[in-house]
C-alpha cells in the first residue's frame, strides 16, 4: 500500500485518498525535532541489575530502531534537502537556566518527562552524526510543541515556508504537539514514518495513526523524497 491508503484510523476508513502535494523549491522545508545526544546514551548493562537492567532492556527496541532505522533515514532526508538547496531546520529540548527554572511544566513533572538539559551540555546537543551545518536554523525549546516555545512560526512564515516535512523523537509527543501546532498554524505538514520513533513501536504506530490525514500526511522516506522540488 502507498502513503494515500495506509495510517488510517477508524475516521477515514473508506475516505477519498488524498491528492498529491506540490512542494514548491523556497516553500519546503525539513524539520528535526529533537534528535539530541541523550536520547541515543547507554549505560554499560554490566553496571545495572534490577529495575535498573529492566529499563535497560525495555529500551533497547528504540535505540536499534533509532541507529538502523530514523538516523539513517533522516541523514538521507538532510542530504536531500541541502543537495536540493531546501531548508533544513532543527528544533531541540535545553533549558537556558542551570537549574531548568525555565523549563515548562510538562517538562519537569515526576519521572521520565523530568527532563534537565542545560542549552550548552553535550547531553542537549544533536548528535554529530546529524549536525546542522552553515547558516542552518536550530531552535530551543522548553516545551513539547517547537512552535510554542519558539519563535519558530515566525521564522517558517518569514522564510516563505508552507510545506513542512517532520522526523524526529518522540513520535507521541514533542512529534505530535509540533505537527498539530503546524497544522493549526496552516502549514501542510508530511510526517515521515520511518524517521521517527517513540519508546515503544506500538506508541508510535498509534500516534502515526492518530495524526495522518487530519494534521499530516504519514509517507515513507522515500515517499516523500519523490515529491521534493
Amino acid at each position: 500500500m502507498s502513503w494515500k491508503t495506509s495510517y488510517r484510523s477508524f475516521y477515514y476508513d473508506g475516505a477519498p485518498e488524498p491528492e498529491d502535494p506540490v512542494l514548491l523549491k523556497g516553500k519546503t522545508a525539513l524539520l528535526i525535532i529533537d534528535i539530541q545526544n541523550t536520547y541515543l546514551e547507554r549505560q554499560n548493562p554490566k553496571t545495572l541489575s534490577g529495575d535498573d537492567l529492566k529499563r535497560y532492556h525495555a529500551w533497547a527496541p528504540f535505540h536499534e530502531r533509532m541507529h538502523e532505522t530514523v538516523i539513517p533515514n533522516t541523514q538521507k532526508l538532510i542530504a536531500e534537502f541541502r543537495n536540493r538547496g531546501l531548508d533544513v531546520l532543527f528544533a531541540r529540548i535545553a533549558c537556558l537556566k542551570l537549574d531548568g527554572r525555565d523549563r515548562s511544566l510538562s517538562q519537569r513533572k515526576p519521572g521520565w518527562n523530568n527532563l534537565l538539559l542545560p542549552r550548552d551540555e553535550e547531553a542537549s546537543q544533536i548528535p554529530s552524526s546529524l549536525a546542522p551545518v552553515g547558516d542552518e536554523i536550530v531552535v530551543t525549546k522548553t516545551t513539547d510543541s517547537a512552535l510554542t516555545g519558539t519563535n519558530l512560526r515566525l521564522i517558517l512564515t518569514n522564510l516563505g515556508i508552507t510545506h513542512v516535512v517532520c522526523a524526529g523523537i518522540f513520535t507521541d509527543q514533542c512529534v505530535s504537539s509540533t505537527v498539530r501546532s503546524l497544522a493549526d498554524e496552516s502549514f501542510d505538514v508530511i510526517v515521515v514514518e520511518d524517521a521517527c520513533a517513540a519508546g515503544q513501536q506500538e506508541l508510535h504506530d498509534r500516534e502515526i495513526e492518530i495524526m495522518n490525514m487530519i494534521y499530516a500526511s504519514v509517507m515513507s522516506t522515500d515517499e516523500a523524497i519523490s515529491y521534493l522540488p
